[in-house]
């Protein structure tokens, strides 16, 4: 995973030589870019030509293509094509993936926040510990 995050090129665009089954990386660095994020968030209340999404940006027309195909690498957009008008539509299915991740992730950690809360109380009072290690 350390060697796939190395491998971003300074313009924010994701080489061939990532790992093309380690889906959740593929996501988090689509996601790293700021002007991507801004993207999703403007796709999630619906479709959109480049660009309409181009408009808020100080980039160019072929910048905001290459995000554009950085985001469909990671299955976060679909790019479709009806006559002239060529709408991006958002893909919910690799955010989810990265949610429950980070749910997972979440709760592991808080269990273990938990633990380590206690360990104050007992080493204060030793008494405690034994009680609750006791059988019932």
């Amino acid at each position: 995973m350390f060697r796939y995050f190395t491998s971003m090129s300074i313009n924010g665009g994701v080489k061939d030589d990532a790992p093309p089954d380690d889906r959740l990386s593929i996501t988090f660095a689509a996601l790293a870019d700021p002007t991507r994020r801004d993207i999703l968030a403007r796709l999630a209340g619906g479709e959109a030509s480049v660009s309409e999404l181009a408009e808020p940006f100080a980039i160019s027309l072929p910048a905001v293509s290459r995000h554009l195909k950085v985001l469909e690498r990671a299955g976060l957009i679909a790019r479709g094509r009806e006559a002239q008008w060529r709408p991006c539509s958002l893909r919910a299915a690799p955010l989810e993936e990265a949610d429950d991740w980070i749910e997972r992730d979440r709760r592991f950690w808080e269990e273990r926040f938990d633990r380590l809360d206690v360990l104050p109380r007992e080493l204060e009072d030793p008494a405690a510990k034994e009680a609750q290690d006791a059988p019932d």
